[in-house]
């Protein structure tokens, strides 16, 4: 139908000040014709990087609430988008979530948000991330960074990369969770570049998205990211196509707020890029396949 407008259900966080979590996941889908009906874990005052005292609003009791109104409406849902997810009660509400609205066989994407830079997040038990390991198990789409893949599979952190051979096989593994589509971001590679790979399981392809490091470090990056592959599958991209695109559109923002030297804490300026999410992807991409 050429008037259809995809629905994206949005399990996240609502950071209130510094860009991140739904803050930038409403806008960047919306830029690409999506609509986002957000299912809120949380109310922040501000994101958790680099302020103190935050107010906080849990809105776990409340998320079930949320989800039995819209079934009761007959409101269904193209995508099933889940990121942080602070406990395990929010973890097993975002499964039941699924499961209920399974009828509809929506598009299942998890960003199984741990951790960074070698570290998990404070919160994160030993029996979270088993939690989260089942949660994997019903996604079609999951979107890790290094970390968090090195983490779900029990696998040692390395400051650089130099052997695609290996994470290759990391994706394969990710792949035998559930998913069909395994994304892994931010992988340090060697030669200042940070690396993005995916994994069609279906076709068993594998695709390489090459980006020059930057030395700044922003929060909701991640999530942006993941928004732009969900927004591109959903308008029906390749995952190499869905990939160059949200890598190119991160790199862009990265770009954009370094040079103006934003404080890092107040996130990337996607203000200033949106607009490049609306025009058509006309240009030669820059993926390859990796055999």
């Amino acid at each position: 139908m050429k008037n259809f407008v995809p629905k994206v259900a949005a399990v996240h966080d609502l950071s209130c000040f510094g860009r991140c979590s739904l803050t930038v996941i409403m806008p960047v889908l919306s830029a690409m014709g999506i609509q986002v009906c957000p299912l809120p874990t949380a109310v922040l005052s501000t994101h958790l990087g680099g302020f103190k005292d935050l107010a906080f609003c849990d809105f776990t009791d409340h998320m079930p609430k949320f989800f039995h109104h819209w079934k009761k409406e007959g409101i269904a849902f193209d995508c099933i988008y889940s990121g942080f997810l602070a406990s395990e009660e929010q973890i097993d509400v975002v499964q039941h979530f699924i499961d209920e609205f399974s009828p509809n066989h929506p598009l299942v994407v998890v960003d199984p948000v741990m951790g960074d830079e070698g570290k998990l997040y404070s919160i994160y038990t030993p029996h979270m991330q088993e939690q989260m390991k089942r949660l994997v198990r019903k996604a079609d789409v999951v979107t890790p960074n290094y970390t968090e893949a090195c983490f779900l599979l029990g696998e040692s952190y390395q400051d650089k990369m130099d052997d695609t051979k290996r994470m290759k096989e990391w994706l394969v593994s990710l792949g035998d969770f559930g998913p069909s589509i395994v994304v892994i971001t931010g992988i340090p590679f060697i030669n200042e570049k940070i690396l993005t790979m995916g994994y069609d399981k279906k076709q068993n392809v594998f695709w390489e998205v090459f980006s020059d490091h930057i030395p700044a470090k922003y929060p909701g990056t991640g999530d942006i990211f993941a928004s732009v592959l969900v927004g591109s599958l959903l308008q029906k991209d390749s995952l190499p196509v869905a990939m160059e695109r949200a890598a190119e559109f991160v790199g862009l923002a990265i770009q954009s707020t370094f040079i103006g030297h934003t404080p890092t804490r107040e996130g990337v300026l996607i203000e200033k890029v949106l607009p490049w999410l609306c025009r058509d992807c006309n240009k030669e991409n820059t993926w390859r396949m990796s055999k």
